[in-house]
């Protein structure tokens, strides 16, 4: 199962490399991948959303999702699973940012972005498209940049899901609590 795996993540990345590399999206995978580092994008959202009283609690959620997610992803799993990078298993590949030292599964960038994009989505529906659009493109970009395997992605979306559901169900909770 895991050589099956494997052929599939290779046959992916090969294929976006093959078929998608050229000098404008080099230049812009570099840019979207760098918004998520450290989740900074979606931190710097959450911050301005605690800073407007009205939307404080969902600015908290959405950071207990990103702290949740990183902790679960970064803290544990990561050091659990110790996934390395696709970095040099296939040769023709030029890196466009620094290898990063970290192990690949599940994707940071990933869990975060789609932990946070839920978050905001579930309270800004009227912008949902531009949360899940740019979690899909940190994404996407890990996989073009080839930091990243695909099942990698698809570990971060699912982790990321998981966790931003896990801070939307406390903040719940929290509120029924109060109103009680």
């Amino acid at each position: 199962m895991i050589h099956i795996l494997e052929s599939f993540d290779n046959a992916i990345l090969l294929f976006i490399n093959n078929m998608l590399h050229n000098p404008v999206l080099d230049k812009l995978m570099v840019f979207i991948t760098s918004l998520g580092n450290l989740g900074l994008i979606w931190i710097a959202i959450s911050l301005i959303l605690i800073s407007i009283k009205k939307y404080r609690t969902i600015g908290l959620i959405s950071i207990g999702a990103l702290i949740i997610s990183s902790i679960l992803g970064e803290g544990i799993l990561k050091h659990l699973i110790q996934r390395p990078r696709p970095n040099g298993e296939i040769n023709g590949i030029t890196m466009l940012i620094s290898k990063p030292i970290t192990y690949s599964f599940p994707s940071g960038h990933t869990s975060s972005s789609f932990a946070a994009a839920l978050v905001l989505s579930r309270y800004f529906k009227k912008f949902s498209w531009i949360f899940w659009g740019l979690a899909v493109a940190i994404a996407f970009s890990r996989l073009y940049l080839y930091v990243h395997f695909p099942s990698d992605i698809l570990g971060g979306a699912i982790l990321g899901l998981i966790s931003g559901g896990i801070a939307i169900k406390i903040s719940e909770k929290i509120k029924e609590k109060k109103n009680i």
